[in-house]
């Protein structure tokens, strides 16, 4: 038991710059509680203690902010981040090493019994305020982004971000295997995108920037097409496109920006 305990101390200060002494994280980290308390709940559980196993869930719930159902399975050095706000149902499945944050739901969606919650394979990370539904499977080492809504499979390596949740990034299965003979997963995830508390790195890419920046890059190319077309007309005699098309400059954007900001301000009127 206490080889468990200190195992999943030495997880946090691997996964948390924040963590400075054993002592502050043993007393200050609410989500350790919540594991360690679980862990004797869901014993409750499988011994047919059920009322009791959920008076100890229920009590954890108050004291940490976390609710998990001592239904639910666990995995080695699962660290839950803040925890605030946290939900894993009954039948969910939680492999080793992984990490969820505040906010998280790993929740069903049907009122029959049986399985209903998601599984979790080893080195997941689940941004802040995520949703993971329904009876899914997450591969080894995918993530999904903060506020992201995930309701089907997502596979090894994957990165998911959007509502409903879209694979906008894959390792393969030879640089998955590379990466966790170098260091360990969360080592390389670390070193690439830094601190990843929110499981999106700065380069990791944006779905909706992506269709936005197609979108541009059509326009555009559709503008020299018409132009193109101008001057051949013209050339043969033709008198089209007499009128240039207007420019857009970058430093009307920024006014505009500017003049936006200047009237937010004028009617921001704080209330204390």
């Amino acid at each position: 038991m206490f080889e468990r305990i200190k195992e999943d101390i030495q997880s946090v200060f691997h996964r948390d710059p924040a963590a400075r002494t054993t002592m502050e994280v043993l007393f200050n980290y609410p989500g350790l509680h919540a594991i360690w308390l679980h862990r004797l709940s869901h014993r409750l559980w499988r011994a047919n203690w059920k009322w009791l196993a959920r008076s100890l869930s229920t009590f954890s719930r108050w004291l940490t902010g976390i609710e998990i159902h001592p239904g639910a399975t666990l995995g080695r050095r699962f660290f839950i981040d803040h925890g605030m706000g946290v939900v894993i149902g009954e039948t969910a499945e939680i492999g080793n090493d992984v990490t969820i944050y505040h906010g998280v739901t790993l929740g069903g969606t049907s009122w029959s019994a049986g399985k209903r919650h998601p599984t979790l394979m080893d080195n997941v990370v689940i941004g802040a305020g995520a949703k993971v539904l329904g009876p899914i499977t997450m591969g080894k080492g995918a993530k999904v982004g903060s506020n992201s809504v995930v309701v089907r499979d997502v596979p090894d390596g994957a990165t998911v971000v959007g509502i409903p949740g879209r694979i906008v990034a894959q390792k393969s299965k030879v640089e998955r295997e590379q990466d966790s003979v170098k260091n360990g997963y969360r080592e390389i995830i670390a070193k690439k995108y830094g601190f990843d508390a929110y499981a999106v790195a700065a380069d990791n890419p944006d779905p909706v920037a992506q269709a936005f920046g197609k979108m541009v890059d059509h326009v555009h190319l559709i503008d020299t097409k018409v132009e193109e077309m101008c001057k051949a007309i013209n050339n043969m005699g033709g008198g089209v496109c007499g009128k240039s098309l207007p420019t857009l400059e970058l430093e009307e954007f920024t006014q505009q920006h500017g003049q936006n900001s200047d009237i937010a301000k004028e009617s921001f009127d704080p209330i204390i």
